[in-house]
């Protein structure tokens, strides 16, 4: 069952701590997610609640801003979830949810799976990809102040999940080390559709990008 007023009581919150957010980690990166959560659940049999409160908190402290602290965004969660009397059942699911939603380099495998789980990430994997996905990802390389891009230094497509969260190459890089990756781990339907559609518009950046830092147009 859900409850309007706790997925309402989530959206307050969420907006409230993220308010000081980075650019493509702040609450209009958590509407975006949710809002493509929705549309994926739509196709699914799921808990529509679960996936909700998942979407709405997965990045509630991503650990990027928190000195790589894992435990920071779970607990938050838990604390909240708990404080609105939900059942310890729901909170360790979208506690799973949070813990197992990012990419971490691709080379980790998955502890805990779940059809609420699958959601939740091809949502925020849709983020990260396509027109926003380029967006988020310079915004970023801004943020952390990493060069644009540098043809001195190759992507590094083998990195444990240690060497992907202390990355400080170019921002160009990114795009092989993750999102380019991402169009073939989607794990429902409507996720892969809404992929390759995606994938393709930064294939189409990348081709231009490397024409304008060549000269060639």
């Amino acid at each position: 069952m859900i409850r309007p007023d706790l997925v309402n009581k989530t959206i307050l919150f969420v907006k409230h701590k993220l308010e000081n957010a980075e650019g493509g980690h702040d609450w209009f990166h958590i509407e975006r997610v949710y809002k493509n959560a929705l549309l994926i659940a739509d196709g699914e049999v799921c808990d529509v609640e679960i996936v909700k409160l998942g979407a709405l908190l997965h990045d509630i402290a991503d650990s990027k801003f928190h000195d790589g602290d894992e435990t920071v965004g779970p607990k938050i969660a838990r604390e909240f979830l708990s404080s609105n009397n939900v059942d310890e059942a729901s909170i360790q699911h979208v506690i799973n949810i949070i813990e197992n939603i990012s990419f971490k380099g691709g080379n980790t495998e998955k502890v805990f799976s779940s059809v609420e789980l699958n959601i939740v990430q091809d949502a925020d994997r849709l983020d990260a990809i396509g027109a926003i996905g380029i967006a988020r990802t310079f915004n970023y390389g801004g943020f952390k102040n990493r060069p644009l891009y540098n043809p001195k230094i190759a992507p590094n497509l083998r990195m444990s999940k240690e060497e992907y969260k202390n990355n400080q190459a170019p921002t160009l890089n990114h795009f092989y080390e993750k999102l380019l990756l991402l169009k073939d781990k989607m794990n429902t339907e409507t996720g892969k559709q809404i992929a390759q559609e995606r994938h393709r518009y930064m294939e189409g950046f990348l081709s231009q990008f490397y024409a304008e830092w060549d000269g060639e147009k």
